[in-house]
């Protein structure tokens, strides 16, 4: 069972400086709701109630996020504004929250392995909140714990990129299994390969389910040339021993870590919502 989500969100946003110098990326806003908070409503309709965030310096405002507000509260209370703050209350009383700050930006591998004292010794959801997947019906996350629970292995969430973008992405190759045409065994994993050297064009996502096994390899993996511990290298190493799960997930994903990727998310869920 799928008790706990962690939240890598220690990054520095460099893609939407200046706006990011001092509100971290995680906070900026989709219409009205910090892009964080989207992946927690998305955890918790998983029916996940731990939510574990790994933070870093100037990250404050993520805490104070997911914390009442005795002011703000007293102020709106019994006025036309009060159902404006509904929904942050009932994520805060429905969800415990736990921080650990990641002390060096080492890549995500390392941002996984910090999050350890806060995870233990059990299967556990990785959301990157910069991925916002949205399925109205079934949450993104609540299918791959359906995949991880007949499996019983590591599952990742992969969606057909263009092969011109392969270079963007962690690539995998694998064999689709039980008839299935969305569910791949994973036997080769490739960080951002040129689309000539690519092995395929499934693309991996920000969205996880990783057995407590993977942070003794994440300590083994050496760093790439740029300093960074990637996750596809300890991913690859369960690969080899056929317990990775690759799933092409139902839904629509937007890639909020880029300008343009933010902008159709807030575009999309403007039309959502009737606003445009």
């Amino acid at each position: 069972m799928i008790t706990k989500c962690l939240f890598p969100a220690a990054g520095y946003g460099t893609r939407f400086l200046p706006a990011t110098k001092a509100v971290p990326k995680e906070m900026l806003p989709i219409i009205n709701k910090p892009i964080l908070q989207y992946g927690v409503e998305e955890a918790i309709s998983a029916g996940i109630a731990n939510i574990a965030i790994v933070t870093g310096r100037g990250k404050r405002s993520i805490e104070d996020h997911f914390d009442n507000s005795v002011e703000l509260e007293f102020q709106l209370k019994e006025t036309s504004k009060e159902h404006y703050i509904k929904d942050i209350q009932n994520i805060i009383e429905k969800a415990t929250f736990t921080y650990v700050r990641q002390k060096k930006m080492l890549g995500l591998g390392h941002a996984i392995l910090t999050g350890e004292p806060l995870i233990g010794n059990n299967p556990f959801a990785v959301i990157l909140a910069d991925d916002l997947c949205i399925n109205s019906n079934n949450s993104v996350l609540k299918q791959m714990i359906e995949v991880f629970d007949k499996y019983k292995c590591s599952v990742i969430a992969i969606e057909e990129v263009p092969e011109e973008d392969t270079n963007k992405y962690g690539i995998i190759a694998g064999d689709l299994i039980d008839g299935s045409n969305s569910i791949f065994r994973v036997t080769d994993m490739v960080e951002k390969p040129e689309s000539n050297d690519s092995p395929s064009n499934m693309a991996i996502v920000g969205r996880y389910i990783l057995t407590p096994d993977i942070f003794d390899i994440i300590k083994t993996i050496k760093p790439d040339l740029n300093g960074e511990i990637q996750i596809t290298d300890a991913l690859l190493r369960q690969a080899k021993q056929g317990n990775v799960i690759a799933y092409k997930f139902k839904g629509l994903r937007f890639d909020c870590g880029s300008v343009r990727g933010y902008i159709k998310a807030t575009n999309h869920i403007a039309r959502l919502e009737g606003l445009i």
